[in-house]
């Protein structure tokens, strides 16, 4: 469609079967309010912003079936060897954290081992001298050792 405008804004000259729509698409995009166009380019930049989540959802629910060994049919050799490679990371991984929790809990086992080891210590020299007391009380009570 060919429309012209005067300098005074009146229609000059057309030529094509889809006149109408092409002008209302012009009063449309000129005559709206800037408000509505401010809405609905929000409008678009949300929707494109979904479209991208979605987007990016759906890949991560494939590649946590596909860690979890499902839907790995339409995976290529390069893709199934990618796959394995990130599975022996992770477990590694896994077994290195695992490594050190168990390290971690020896030691604090050890730690506690060595002060139930001094406690007893103590609690043994504390019995003793308790015991030397009470000797030494009895012994005072009943001066011929029985």
């Amino acid at each position: 469609a060919l429309i012209i405008f005067s300098s005074r804004g009146k229609l000059y000259e057309f030529g094509s079967a889809g006149t109408s729509k092409t002008l209302e698409r012009y009063q449309r995009c000129c005559y709206t309010s800037p408000d509505s166009n401010a809405a609905n380019r929000d409008t678009q930049n949300w929707y494109q912003e979904m479209s991208k989540l979605k987007a990016k959802f759906e890949s991560l629910q494939r590649s946590q079936r596909h860690l979890l060994g499902e839907d790995l049919g339409p995976l290529s050799v390069k893709e199934l060897q990618q796959l394995e490679r990130q599975l022996e990371s992770a477990l590694s991984q896994a077994r290195q954290r695992k490594t050190q929790m168990m390290l971690d809990q020896m030691e604090e086992l050890r730690k506690k081992e060595r002060h139930l080891g001094e406690l007893n210590k103590q609690l043994k020299e504390q019995l003793e001298a308790e015991d030397a007391t009470f000797r030494a009380l009895q012994g005072s009570w009943c001066p011929d050792g029985t």
